[in-house]
């Protein structure tokens, strides 16, 4: 199936937004987590390592749909392509 060049243009967009939403996250995870890390350390405490680390697991995850499940691997495409083939044949 070939796209036409709005559908290029839209599908294209959407990737970039993905991926400026990612960056976005991981520039504000470093950035919170870095304050954290200050706060605790000046208190002489180390309880900042909790929400790094849960936070991380969460960006993790946002890196994986990002690039992985939506974006360069192209499977979210092939999905859509195969269930699309399967309607054409029979919808219901």
């Amino acid at each position: 199936m070939t796209m036409d060049s709005q559908e290029i243009e839209r599908l294209a967009r959407k990737r970039a937004g993905a991926k400026m939403g990612f960056i976005v996250h991981a520039t504000v995870y470093v950035l919170v987590n870095l304050m954290l890390m200050a706060m605790a350390l000046s208190m002489g405490r180390n309880w900042a390592i909790f929400p790094a680390i849960s936070w991380g697991f969460g960006l993790a995850i946002h890196g994986v749909v990002v690039f992985f499940l939506t974006g360069n691997s192209g499977l979210h495409d092939r999905l859509v392509e195969r269930e699309r083939l399967k309607l054409q044949r029979d919808p219901w």
